[in-house]
């Protein structure tokens, strides 16, 4: 689908060279003369990107931005100021109001596309972030499964989670249940970053499942970090009561308390070294089945699959 660009500005001759231009560059270029019109066509229908100019009658440039970044139907589209001001301090204004760049009139049309090009590749990139840890997202995932199976070269795909993670965010509240999110991330990060391989992906598919993806000399030796480092820092999140017993009760919807072990981390792991993987969907199921494997191991393990 092409990315849809609102152009704001109050003079005609600009909105016609404008939008004819992004049409040329392959975007779906739609314009407003007014910012009362841009606010409205904004939040019926919010567009990939607002170029909008700051010198308006009626409803300025920066009062529209401050409106749109105060909406939640319109607080993330990237912002692109027009200025016919040239003060540093004008700038910076635009750009504490939340604007993601800007451009000074009268402007170059082939450096207009490429920042707006620039702008909208960041947004892209933002977007495909795990807000909470920081990792690649699912379409980020998939490109590179779907990569690493094209290439037609050696890898191995883990599916991590953890285990008995519900009951210790209902005992502990979600904000500590994020902590042990972040943590889990940063074990597996560190784990990647020693692993030896220069390649290696991680990527939070989101809630307490993650997915890494490495080179299968080094998978094994992956996985036997991530279980010690895991296991050697869960229990600081752990009050010193619960940790010193071994586990939390937690009471159901009924109003019968069950026991739940400390949390542990399970990974299942596909390779395609000993049979072929013809497919990104084909290793995320075997990874999953391997890591239900693991699952039934009590404490943290993994599972390779090594059948051919």
């Amino acid at each position: 689908m092409k990315d849809r660009i609102l152009v704001v500005d109050d003079d005609p001759d600009i909105l016609q060279f404008v939008e004819m231009n992004l049409d040329m560059e392959g975007f779906d270029a739609q314009t407003a003369e007014s910012g009362r019109l841009a606010l409205e066509v904004a939040r019926e229908r919010p567009p990939d990107l607002i170029l909008l100019d700051v010198m308006m009658p009626e409803l300025d440039g920066l009062t529209v931005l401050r409106r749109l970044r105060s909406s939640p139907a319109t607080s993330s589209i990237p912002v692109v100021l027009l200025t016919a001001k040239a003060l540093a301090e004008d700038r910076v204004r635009g750009l504490d109001l939340g604007a993601d760049d800007y451009i000074t009139k009268p402007f170059d049309i082939e450096e207009l596309m490429a920042r707006v090009k620039a702008v909208l590749r960041r947004a892209q990139q933002m977007r495909d972030l795990s807000p909470l840890t920081g990792l690649p997202g699912n379409f980020r995932i998939s490109r590179e499964l779907e990569s690493r199976v094209s290439d037609g070269g050696e890898f191995a795909i883990v599916h991590a989670d953890l285990d008995n993670f519900k009951s210790f965010n209902d005992h502990y509240g979600f904000m500590r249940g994020d902590s042990v999110i972040k943590y889990t991330a940063q074990v597996l990060l560190e784990a990647a970053e020693a692993s030896g391989d220069p390649e290696v992906f991680v990527g939070h598919v989101g809630g307490d499942d993650f997915v890494a993806v490495i080179n299968p000399e080094f998978v094994e030796e992956f996985c036997k970090a991530v279980v010690t480092n895991f296991d050697q820092g869960i229990l600081d999140f752990y009050d010193t009561a619960d940790a010193l017993q071994g586990y939390i009760e937690v009471t159901d919807r009924k109003g019968e308390r069950h026991a739940f072990p400390i949390s542990s981390i399970s990974m299942g792991v596909a390779t395609n070294v000993k049979r072929p993987v013809k497919s990104e969907w084909e290793a995320s199921a075997i990874a999953s089945e391997m890591k239900e494997y693991a699952k039934r191991q009590p404490g943290s393990s993994y599972q390779i699959d090594r059948r051919s």
